[in-house]
């Protein structure tokens, strides 16, 4: 028992919408620790709802950068109660939701590098920040933006193939153009422009953070061939701004030590070290382990919980991510309104109605949707008329239906197949319910696995850690990983699922 209590432990960390969590694992890759705390429960000061603020526009969102600090030293001296020995961390490592962006004011590198032991984090930070509310990757306000950048590349299809996305509204680089442009004085006061990820690692650095090379690319920014920044996207976007992002680095480098600051304050050991900092999806990517044909579907259970049901692939040549707005928010509202606010009433009315939902399906888009750019609630007949309602039980299975089946249609449309051998890994608090994954197995025509820790972003992110420290030996993350958990099996299709699919599919189209 001594030993195991002097083992090293490696911290993921995971800066999402609505929570900051944080998983510790051991050398055999087995979960010691997990812990979190929720914005709008715990932090009730900050006024988020979500985590967020949705302004009157309805278009602008943004979150305090404070709460986020304020988080963090909620949740180390939670850690601490519950006996997490903090000196027998070797490295850590975390994620951010992506697109969101931090602006540091000037001077804030010096204070960083200066942090008093004796007071909290959020109370020495508290000048440092040019904008205190952050945009965030709900955020739609920047369609002007978006457009400028496209003429100024040259078109959509160019700005895609320097920057992997044609521009969207959410992406860093176009908020960043926009706040230049709307906010003069707060742009001019800024020194440094982080990621949630980089600004993250830059609290426990105790110094401002590289950017990696694939949260970056979710900016409209980084040239994902030369993996450096596009002079043309840098200059429709903002004079110098190479300056305030800093040089881009490997997602495998290791920053550095832990700040003294964790040291003194947390007990946390001098040879600590700090690895980059990620995109939550790369991390929870890391975290589930793909394999050739696999699809993972990340499906949270709370109203903002970043990014809303995404479907990432893995093939043999490629990662594709697909991210959706209209996921967990939407379930949640058809949970209150069809189901008495009840998961269990909610699982129930997808025992109690068949494959296909007899042929009715829904399209559910609360907010603007990102792919398809739609709004509104669309619901057909097994005739394909549209329909103003359904029976609370068809609403229910009609949501998921949908949900589950535009995933499927949107990785199809980029190219990938379901093939002999395909896997469904499921992750996500609604990776839990059982009915929900058994509409994904049938959708998908393929068996659906968990994996026993549901936050594969502190996961992913705990082995991303343990992998930087011996990457410089030539060990490989599947060298790193080959110990983990395999995920377990939880559902499979039903024999006419492929049926049903082929059915509910002709209304997709329609």
């Amino acid at each position: 028992m001594a030993a195991a209590q002097d083992s090293p432990v490696y911290l993921g960390f995971d800066f999402s919408t609505q929570q900051l969590k944080v998983v510790a694992i051991d050398e055999n890759l087995n979960v010691v620790h997990q812990n979190n705390v929720q914005f709008d429960s715990e932090l009730p000061e900050f006024r988020t709802q979500g985590g967020v603020h949705i302004h009157g526009d309805r278009l602008t969102v943004t979150s305090p950068v404070l709460m986020w600090v304020k988080a963090l030293d909620l949740l180390l001296d939670k850690a601490k109660r519950a006996g997490l020995d903090f000196s027998r961390v070797r490295a850590l490592s975390g994620s951010g939701q992506q697109h969101g962006s931090v602006y540091w004011r000037r001077g804030a590198s010096e204070t960083l590098q200066n942090l008093d032991p004796d007071q909290n984090l959020h109370q020495l930070l508290q000048g440092s920040f040019s904008l205190g509310d952050c945009p965030v990757w709900m955020d739609s306000s920047s369609s002007q933006q978006c457009q400028d950048l496209q003429a100024a590349a040259g078109g959509a299809l160019r700005l895609a193939d320097i920057t992997g996305s044609r521009a969207y509204e959410r992406f860093t680089g176009n908020q960043i153009a926009k706040l230049r442009q709307t906010r003069p004085d707060e742009f001019q006061d800024t020194e440094r422009i982080s990621l949630v990820s980089s600004f993250a690692a830059s609290l426990f650095l105790g110094g401002y953070a590289a950017i990696d090379y694939s949260d970056g690319s979710g900016m409209n920014l980084l040239d994902i061939r030369s993996r450096s920044w596009s002079e043309i996207c840098l200059e429709a976007t903002a004079p110098h701004l190479d300056r305030l992002l800093g040089a881009p680095l490997p997602s495998t480098s290791v920053l550095g030590p832990v700040s003294s600051y964790f040291v003194r304050r947390h007990g946390f050991s001098e040879s600590c070290r700090v690895a980059a900092f990620t995109g939550d999806n790369p991390a929870s990517l890391a975290g589930m382990r793909l394999q050739p044909g696999d699809i993972a579907v990340s499906s949270p259970p709370d109203a903002h919980s970043q990014d809303c049901p995404q479907v990432i692939m893995s093939s043999t040549v490629c990662v594709c991510v697909c991210v959706f707005k209209n996921g967990s928010l939407t379930r949640e509202r058809i949970r209150n309104e069809c189901a008495g606010g009840s998961w269990e009433l909610f699982s129930a009315a997808l025992r109690d109605t068949p494959l296909g939902n007899n042929g009715n399906i829904g399209f559910y888009f609360d907010s603007m949707e990102i792919t398809p750019p739609a709004v509104g609630v669309h619901r057909f007949d097994s005739d394909d008329n549209k329909v103003s309602s359904l029976s609370p039980v068809e609403e229910v299975r009609a949501l998921l239906e949908g949900q589950f089946l535009s995933r499927r249609l949107h990785a199809e449309r980029l190219g990938y197949s379901i093939i002999p051998g395909t896997r469904v890994l499921a992750t996500g608090g609604a990776s839990s319910n059982q009915e929900i994954l058994q509409v994904l197995s049938d959708v998908f025509n393929a068996p659906v696995y968990t994996i026993d820790v549901s936050n594969s972003a502190c996961l992913g992110s705990g082995y991303r850690a343990l992998h930087a420290l011996v990457a410089e030996s030539g060990a490989s993350f599947f060298d790193v990983v080959k110990k983990a958990p395999e995920p377990q099996l939880v559902a499979t299709p039903h024999p006419t699922a492929q049926e049903r699919h082929t059915h509910t599919e002709t209304h997709t189209h329609t």
